[in-house]
């Protein structure tokens, strides 16, 4: 059996049926539902960045309870174009108070998708709440993304962004000299992977990093997958569809970049903040990933919501468990870069 059979799970056994969401969420994902997406594994990587996303059903709910799909939470934003590893990148900056002269403290932060599908509108609640909650600022970068550009194009742009960002802090409002990493799912992933080639590559190094659910290992047949196997909005062949479209080779499974979990040095990182949650098949790498930096000697933080599926963190305003996890991303990120610290 090859090593991408076995990342894949040829040899699966029956899975156990998910834990039940809580009722916020249990509303998202009905919702999610009436929207009439199909499943992308059926699909073309260009047909599934048409599919409906969990962030639709949110702005449905809000649409139909405070009239008002797109709250700014006091936020600002402004899309600009950054450095990436081969050619531009489109970001976005969210900004607590543009008007302010005082330069605030900058979270650079990857959204998630799998590598393959979504952007940065459909990643938007998670950098909005934490500049609003973390009282920073958040540039939110976009990257090159498979099967166009495969493995690791994604991950030369997030160390191009963070090279850029290091640079132009003070362009969009931030303060050089306190920067942070931060990352929801695959991007979770490229955050760990930034503050690895800060560290290896003798760059300024992040003063934290807040890792959402990050995609860090290669174990498809761990028990959070098992328990997973049929959840939305993530499930197991959705992730078998996204390795399909990501990797060249197969030996790429391997790679530390990607098997962080099981091939990564991550000695001599920044203090972490690990968010998991339950109902989802990520949970139980992101919960080893805690333990490993934890055991590594670095100082870690980590939550798992239950309750909750994966995608939920950028749902504040309709979830009341993605709220109190934005606020405890915040209140992570204050400690770190030594400002107020909020109450949780």
């Amino acid at each position: 059996m090859s090593i991408l059979d076995k990342i894949l799970g040829k040899d699966e056994t029956p899975r156990d049926t998910p834990a039940k969401p809580d009722m916020a969420m249990g509303k998202v994902l009905d919702t999610l539902a009436g929207l009439g997406g199909k499943p992308i594994e059926t699909l073309t990587a260009q047909e599934a960045r048409l599919q409906p996303t969990p962030t639709d059903a949110v702005k449905k709910i809000l649409h139909d309870t405070v009239k008002d799909e797109n709250p700014t939470m006091g936020v600002q934003t402004r899309d600009i174009v950054i450095d990436g590893a081969a050619g531009p990148l489109k970001a976005r900056v969210y900004s607590p108070d543009p008007d302010s002269d005082d330069l605030k403290p900058l979270v650079v932060y990857f959204h998630g998708g799998g590598f393959v599908i979504a952007d940065l509108d459909v990643y938007d609640g998670g950098p909005r709440g934490v500049s609003r909650f973390a009282d920073v600022v958040v540039l939110s970068v976009h990257y090159r993304q498979a099967p166009e550009n495969k493995f690791p194009a994604a991950h030369e742009d997030a160390v191009a962004a963070w090279k850029w960002a290091v640079a132009n802090a003070q362009s969009i409002g931030g303060d050089p000299r306190r920067i942070a990493v931060m990352g929801e799912s695959a991007g979770g992933n490229l955050a760990i992977n930034v503050s690895i080639a800060a560290r290896d590559q003798g760059l300024q190094a992040p003063m934290h990093q807040v890792l959402v659910y990050p995609l860090v290992g290669t174990d498809l047949d761990n028990e959070s997958y098992r328990e997973n196997a049929t959840a939305k909005p993530l499930n197991k062949p959705m992730i078998e569809w996204f390795v399909k479209q990501i990797f060249a080779d197969p030996s790429d499974l391997i790679d530390p970049r990607v098997n962080v979990v099981g091939n990564a040095d991550l000695r001599g990182l920044p203090s972490s903040t690990v968010i998991t949650a339950e109902i989802d098949p990520l949970r139980t790498e992101g919960e080893k990933l805690a333990e490993l930096l934890e055991a590594a000697g670095i100082d870690t933080r980590s939550k798992t919501f239950n309750g909750s599926t994966h995608e939920f963190f950028g749902m504040g305003l309709v979830v009341p468990d993605a709220a109190v996890a934005q606020q405890f991303a915040a209140h992570e990120l204050k400690r770190a870069f030594g400002t107020a610290i909020l109450p949780i």
